[in-house]
């Protein structure tokens, strides 16, 4: 038998939101993967298509046009831009280059799962830090900080809660944590937040501090999920330790030219947030009457619901199910009592709400 690294034994495989429910021949209305629920831009989807008659060349390793494309759209510098097969890629990336066996990796309790199992796959240690009424806790970040801190990972706003750090205290973090520790802002719901008070703005604190990171995706908005694109913006020394470890050909072709149209898709992207806006508003409207049901705050494409218990919460999953929708169980995040709905379309939203007032007055 060959043996692995004793320490992958640590990881529990990433389990992505169910598109299918076993042994159930009903379609299934999937609201637990935080997709687009506008699909994705049609110019985006001409742009994949026609890319067929290359398919037998290699892409562009250096993302070359795509950079310059998302180096426009933001007014910022192409040559500290990182492209990678999502930005679960980048994450992975910069905690293979950054962290290794015997440092500690720093997030908050319930955040994105790829956060400790990119710590543990370099055999680092992952410090989960308690929250506050389900939010990032900086003083108790700030606390968690050791000589062994390689890397402290920040989602704002947060999957699975919502909840978001605003720009004092994104400052106060980084004003107490030392310059030779890696801060990485994970903005992958950053357009969707767009608006929401205090909201920080990831590219000025990343051209004021070498040491912060801000990675994004073209997974949300932009409705590109199967493409597998993200990006990070950084200083000229960390993109360049990103390109000496990734993979030469990490980002296909098809995903490049689609991303490169999406972005030029102003309407699309207009539309997508304008739709988010309004049934997040209605959303919460509606959980004032749902005296059972706990909706936390959220500015990204989704919502965190608390039913009390986790036997209320499998009745409330049961009920979504037999209505024909998969919605996301939390209990990896350690939320046994929660389910987290993605903002779908506005019959799915509609039908949604239909079920919290059947789920409210059953509890």
């Amino acid at each position: 038998m060959i043996n692995a690294h004793k320490y992958l034994d640590k990881i529990e495989v990433y389990k992505p939101g169910k598109a299918r429910i076993e042994g159930s021949t009903t379609e299934m209305k999937k609201l637990s993967s935080n997709e687009n629920a506008l699909k994705s831009s049609k110019k985006a989807i001409k742009a994949y298509k026609e890319h067929y008659q290359d398919i037998h060349r290699y892409a562009d390793g250096s993302c070359e046009e795509l950079r310059a494309a998302i180096a426009s759209k933001h007014n910022i510098d192409k040559n500290k831009i990182v492209c990678g097969a999502g930005s679960d890629e980048i994450i992975a990336l910069l905690t293979q280059a950054y962290a290794g066996v015997g440092d500690e990796i720093i997030y908050s309790k319930h955040g994105f799962l790829m956060y400790p199992i990119s710590a543990k796959r370099v055999g680092a240690t992952a410090i989960a830090v308690a929250e506050k009424n389900l939010k990032a806790d900086v003083d108790a970040i700030i606390a968690a900080i050791t000589n062994k801190t390689k890397i402290i990972f920040i989602a704002n706003p947060n999957n699975p809660t919502g909840s978001y750090l605003d720009s004092k205290e994104i400052t106060k973090l980084i004003q107490h944590t030392p310059k030779s520790v890696l801060i990485i802002l994970d903005h992958a719901y950053d357009e969707f937040a767009a608006g929401a008070r205090s909201y920080p703005d990831a590219v000025k604190i990343v051209n004021e501090n070498e040491n912060v990171v801000m990675t994004r995706t073209f997974s949300k908005i932009y409705g590109l999920a199967s493409l597998r694109i993200g990006w990070s913006y950084s200083s000229n020394e960390i993109a360049n330790i990103i390109n000496k470890v990734r993979g030469p050909f990490n980002v296909g072709g098809p995903a490049q030219v689609a991303a490169i149209a999406a972005l030029q898709d102003e309407v699309f992207f207009k539309k997508s947030q304008r739709h988010n806006k309004k049934w997040l508003r209605i959303f919460f409207k509606e959980a004032r009457y749902l005296g059972k049901i706990k909706a936390y705050p959220s500015i990204a494409n989704f919502i965190l619901f608390d039913f009390n218990t986790e036997n209320n919460c499998q009745i409330a999953n049961k009920m979504f199910v037999e209505r024909g929708f998969i919605v996301r169980e939390m209990a990896a995040y350690h939320l046994p009592s929660c389910l987290r709905v993605t903002i779908g379309t506005s019959e799915e939203n509609n039908e949604i709400i239909e079920i919290l007032r059947e789920i409210n007055d059953r509890l």
